[in-house]
């Protein structure tokens, strides 16, 4: 059953969230975060990404990179930007993005919970994207960014948490510079951090839903800490790492697309006739773009023009993993046809998140790329079906949006 604790966070004085508050590392390059703080001595990128205060012939991965995100940390702390709780409290955090409300609690859960699969993982992870983390979260003595985490809908918790909500006024209630409005409630009283903490002790399972490096790295840390002090007890703070838990009904899972560079050596006709040979319903759809309806569908940019695929069912495999649409995509057309033998490491194949819209597919084909395909969304029930399987989902097969706010909350780890 899943352990949820509370914890002293660190984290903005009330009148600085809005700029403190940035998106995470990992979804902007060194320059574009630079531009990001610019003019803002406040935002949490000088913390998350704190190559951007140094000169740019430092390597991120540098390690003066790491001791300047730690000194950052001490510096925003003694000017009062950052503050730390006087006692451990559990945290709600609502985010509403295009009137779409997501509201999680925010807790530390277990690295043996992590371990021994309470926290369920639906993706590989990277040993070299692992370092970056591992270095920043142990130099740092903190988890500076949450894992984003899911659970199957408990009708009490949900009624507790919005007991909370409806009774209390957030201490953080801003709009960021991407439209998403960010809300903090802090959960005190010692009763209802017990009920909540009681409540997931019944949850059999958490889910990881983004940030699978991230919680493999904290993982690594508090494994570091306890092997530097074989006597701990198990109740000190590096056995846990910080998450924002979310029940499964609030999470939108959007489309992640694919475009490629090239037709390997296709025109555009011989394309078209080898996929409608790989097992595909091949129908013109003119200039206007076309998403996908349902599983099974794909909308395929190419040549100026969109077309409507459809997998015939005799190519769609009984299996859990080989009968999602980006393994049937995958297995059947971009590798067979395009070859695309490995999409994790071929560089002639990029991806793109579906809260960019169908238009970024129609511009990289016009820019950078030849075809683009339109995926219909796994699901939420996908994803925890695959992870209660012991397996993994394909690379690049989910895109969550709002990503969480960085900066908002902190968890130091000793």
């Amino acid at each position: 059953m899943a352990v949820v604790r509370p914890f002293r966070a660190i984290r903005p004085d009330r009148k600085l969230a809005d700029k403190v508050c940035s998106l995470p590392y990992d979804v902007m390059n060194r320059e574009e975060a630079k531009v990001m703080a610019e003019g803002n001595p406040y935002s949490f990128l000088h913390i998350c990404r704190a190559e951007i205060d140094l000169p740019d012939e430092v390597s991120p991965y540098d390690d003066a990179v790491y001791e300047k995100a730690a000194s950052n940390i001490d510096d925003f702390l003694a000017r009062g930007i950052l503050m730390e709780e006087a006692k451990p409290m559990l945290y709600i955090y609502r985010q509403t993005m295009n009137g779409k409300v997501q509201t999680g609690i925010v807790g530390c859960v277990s690295v043996d919970d992590y371990e021994n699969n309470v926290i369920k993982k639906h993706e590989h992870t990277r040993v070299e994207k692992e370092q970056d983390r591992i270095r920043h979260f142990d130099v740092c003595n903190c988890d500076t960014e949450p894992i984003f985490l899911t659970y199957r809908d408990d009708a009490g918790i949900n009624a507790l948490v919005q007991g909370i909500i409806d009774n209390n006024d957030p201490e953080y209630d801003f709009t960021g510079a991407d439209g998403v409005i960010h809300q903090l409630w802090l959960v005190s009283d010692e009763n209802v951090i017990s009920g909540l903490v009681g409540l997931f002790a019944a949850v059999p399972a958490l889910y990881i839903a983004d940030g699978h490096h991230r919680s493999a790295s904290a993982c690594r840390v508090g494994q570091m800490r306890r092997e530097k002090d074989p006597g701990y007890s198990g109740d000190e703070e590096f056995n846990y790492f910080m998450a924002v838990i979310f029940p499964d009904s609030d999470l939108q899972v959007y489309d992640y697309n694919r475009v490629v560079a090239d037709l390997a050596g296709n025109t555009p006709q011989t394309l078209l006739q080898k996929i409608k040979e790989a097992g595909f319903a091949v129908e013109e759809k003119g200039v206007s773009a076309y998403r996908p309806q349902c599983k099974g569908e794909f909308g395929m940019y190419l040549d100026g023009g969109w077309y409507k695929l459809t997998a015939d069912d005799a190519i769609v495999p009984d299996d859990l993993i080989g009968s999602l649409d980006v393994a049937v995509l995958q297995d059947h057309l971009l590798g067979p046809v395009l070859g695309i033998a490995d999409p994790r490491k071929d560089e002639r194949i990029d991806f793109v998140g579906g809260i960019r819209g169908l238009e970024e597919l129609e511009r990289r084909v016009q820019t950078d790329m030849k075809v683009a395909f339109a995926v219909y969304p796994v699901t939420i029930a996908d994803l925890m079906n695959v992870a209660d399987h012991g397996q993994v989902m394909p690379p690049k097969s989910t895109w969550f949006e709002p990503k969480l706010g960085s900066g908002l909350f902190m968890h130091r780890l000793g």
